[in-house]
């Protein structure tokens, strides 16, 4: 079993050492270890991810293609892969595998901020289950997300053809079956996440 194969409570630094880190200074570790990635908890606890499965990977960028595709058109904001982290209201900083951020928020932002984790929770939000990951796991970062600010979040389940729709102050909307889209709006004026490239050979 590898490090990666162990369960996410067992992949996490806690303890005051780690929890007295600054924001300078998490920033600052993710850069001097950039073959790790990391993400920080409401605790300051450090959390170590795994490594996507080509499969996870592939859908990843599949749906952050369609969102960069959308947006280039569209011009309303901006789009970011895994590797930009942001620092959410209650000082965790987490990185979602696919992220939008309106023009609006966006000016709010300083120069030195954008550089950094920037203090901001993107508008839209999105997960793909790898097969390390736990779904309860995933549904409590995407209830997290929404309790920081998130207008409309997308959970897929590929390997399962599930998908899982956040929005805040409505119920959960789970579609199954990926012969079908998933609707973006009112938040993404437009944009429709097609599901069907998203589906394993069998």
């Amino acid at each position: 079993m590898s490090f990666f194969d162990l369960p996410q409570e067992l992949r996490t630094l806690r303890g005051a050492p780690v929890n007295r880190l600054s924001d300078d200074e998490f920033f600052e570790l993710c850069q001097l270890n950039p073959d790790l990635r990391l993400e920080r908890t409401a605790q300051h606890d450090i959390m170590f991810r795994s490594p996507a499965g080509s499969d996870s990977s592939e859908c990843s960028i599949e749906s952050q293609g369609q969102l960069w595709l959308w947006n280039r058109q569209t011009r309303l904001g901006h789009v970011y892969e895994s590797s930009a982290g942001f620092t959410l209201p209650d000082t965790s900083v987490r990185s979602p595998d696919a992220a939008w951020l309106s023009q609006a928020a966006w000016e709010k932002l300083t120069p030195e901020q954008r550089r950094k984790f920037p203090p901001v929770c993107p508008e839209f939000m999105l997960e793909v289950k790898s097969p390390s990951d736990k779904l309860t796991d995933l549904q409590a970062k995407m209830q997290e997300y929404l309790a920081n600010g998130m207008q409309l979040g997308f959970l897929l389940d590929v390997e399962a053809e599930t998908a899982y729709v956040y929005r805040p102050g409505q119920p959960l909307e789970t579609v199954q079956g990926y012969d079908q889209e998933l609707s973006g709006e009112p938040v993404l004026q437009g944009f429709r996440l097609d599901l069907r490239p998203l589906r394993r050979a069998s």
